[in-house]
């Protein structure tokens, strides 16, 4: 899954793309390198990042929408905005990938009616302050059980198994050692029946800039894929699918 953010304050492509001509020739990047899926966010959820409305996100993402999905690959939107889900599905999105796991009934029925598959995260909190409290019991009982609940209220309004996947949420309320148990222990979350998508990119190695964590970003995917991870999403399309080559390759 290649990440195509449309945002002036992403943590590290922040207003790269605003113009939507940019953005388009940006995700036809994605998909020469190789990306399966490109997934487009309208507002950042890095933390401290500030909301948007639904006119401002439907204004940076729809232009952008209506061209990449004639590219023909699978098109993903990033968003918490049960509106926004509709105008992008009417537009061809074939997947919402959502950091609130649908947390809203609206957002259910849109999944629901339109049949479109879904990612539900993890997080903590929002953007403000999702960081101040990252203490848990237990953190990986502590998400099976959060995922079990979520996956329920899905399944109860008629959204199918198998349209959903689920994203422990990296970073969202988790720290460093955290996020690494997590990976270590992804095989667990297969109990849940669906596709694991991590998002790890450009997340590990802070004491660099967020531009020089290339070897990092391609460590915890490879780490990742080898503990059961199904998606990857990634900015740097190319390099992630070249390291995964070479560890299935490796193990054939």
């Amino acid at each position: 899954m290649g990440i195509l953010n449309v945002t002036p304050d992403s943590f590290t492509d922040g207003g790269k793309f605003l113009d939507p001509l940019k953005a388009v020739r940006h995700a036809e990047k994605l998909v020469d390198e190789g990306a399966d899926i490109i997934d487009i966010g309208g507002e950042s959820t890095r933390p401290g990042a500030s909301s948007v409305d639904l006119a401002e996100e439907c204004r940076r993402i729809l232009p952008v929408i209506k061209d990449v999905v004639k590219l023909g690959t699978v098109v993903s939107i990033d968003t918490q905005k049960s509106g926004v889900m509709k105008r992008a599905i009417d537009l061809g999105v074939s997947i919402i990938n959502d950091v609130s796991a649908l947390e809203g009934s609206d957002s259910r029925k849109v999944i629901s009616d339109s049949g479109v598959s879904v990612v539900l995260m993890h997080k903590r909190g929002d953007p403000s302050s999702m960081m101040n409290n990252i203490k848990y019991d237990n953190i990986i009982n502590d998400l099976m059980m959060y995922f079990s609940k979520r996956i329920e209220k899905c399944l109860k309004v008629g959204i199918a198994r198998h349209q959903i996947a689920i994203d422990p949420g990296f970073g969202f309320g988790k720290s460093r050692d955290q996020n690494l148990l997590i990976i270590n222990n992804l095989r667990q979350f297969r109990a849940h029946d669906c596709p694991i998508l991590v998002g790890l990119s450009r997340k590990f190695g802070k004491h660099k800039g967020a531009l020089e964590r290339l070897p990092e970003s391609l460590a915890v995917a490879v780490n990742s894929v080898i503990n059961g991870a199904n998606i990857v999403r990634v900015h740097d399309v190319a390099a992630t699918k070249d390291a995964l080559a070479a560890i299935r390759y490796d193990h054939l």
